[in-house]
Order: C-alpha cells, then sequence, then structure tokens
C-alpha cells in the first residue's frame, strides 16, 4: 500500500535539493523523499524505546576541573552499552570522546543524560539507530 501527499518546500531549500540530485545522478524527487523519511525515521525511532546501535560524540573541554573523570565514571556504570571508546585530542584545550554503543534505549538515554549535565562538555551528538526486528536478538 502507498500513501500520498504534498508538501511545501521553500524556494531556497528546493534549488539546493536540485543541485544535490544534480550532483549525485539522481532525478527521482519521490525516492530522495522516501530515503529522507527513512533517515528521518531511524534517526528518531529509538527514542521510543528498544534496541539500539550507534555513536555519541562528546567534545569537551578538557581543562574544565574533573571532567575527564567524570566521564570515565560514567563510562564505568554503562559497561554494558559501551563496546568502545575513542578519545581526540582536538586542539590544546579540547576533546572528542567516541562512544560507541548496544543496548536498551532507556539506557542510553540515560546516558546522554548524565554526560550532557556535565560542566565543561560543549556538544553532544548522538547518531543512533532502533534496531529491526531480526536483529534484535544479537544485540541483547
Amino acid at each position: 500500500m502507498c500513501g500520498k501527499f504534498g508538501i511545501y518546500v521553500p524556494e531556497d531549500l528546493m534549488r539546493e535539493l536540485e543541485e544535490c540530485m544534480k550532483s549525485l545522478g539522481v532525478r527521482n524527487k519521490s525516492l530522495v523523499i522516501r530515503e529522507a523519511l527513512r533517515l528521518f525515521i531511524s534517526e528518531h525511532k529509538w527514542r521510543a524505546g528498544g534496541p539500539i546501535l550507534g555513536v555519541i560524540s562528546v567534545v569537551y573541554d578538557h581543562e574544565v576541573r574533573g571532567i575527564d573523570a567524570k566521564l570515565t565514571d560514567i563510562q564505568h556504570d554503562y559497561l554494558n552499552e559501551i563496546i568502545s571508546a575513542l578519545h581526540i585530542h582536538v586542539d590544546r584545550r579540547n576533546c572528542m570522546l567516541i562512544l560507541a554503543l548496544k543496548g536498551d534505549s532507556e539506557r542510553v538515554n540515560s546516558l546522554l543524560k548524565e554526560i550532557i549535565k556535565l560542566k565543561g562538555v560543549k556538544l553532544v551528538r548522538p547518531a543512533l539507530i532502533s534496531v529491526e526486528s531480526g536483529f534484535q536478538e544479537e544485540i541483547k
């Protein structure tokens, strides 16, 4: 079953879309819209619950007193969800922490909240997806 609906797209956004489609050699706007909808759903569906996969990127000021220790303590509280961590020195003052995750979305959401509230954290960007039913057994 297919559904149809109309959408309003501002002229500047339409122009950008057409330029992007042209550079990629894509001609069908319906395909692009379907792809965008799938991406939107996969990026937000995890918030409704269930198993997820993904990463959380954290940019923070490592000169803020105790921030590294607090981030490490939080990671130890979520050992079942964090499968890998990568620490990157962005510059003399800023670091980036990338956490690879799998597990239950409620626990991951709790992890996000703990990180966001830390003094010194500048940016938290989750890139998480809900895991489809055929893949769930391996994630748990």
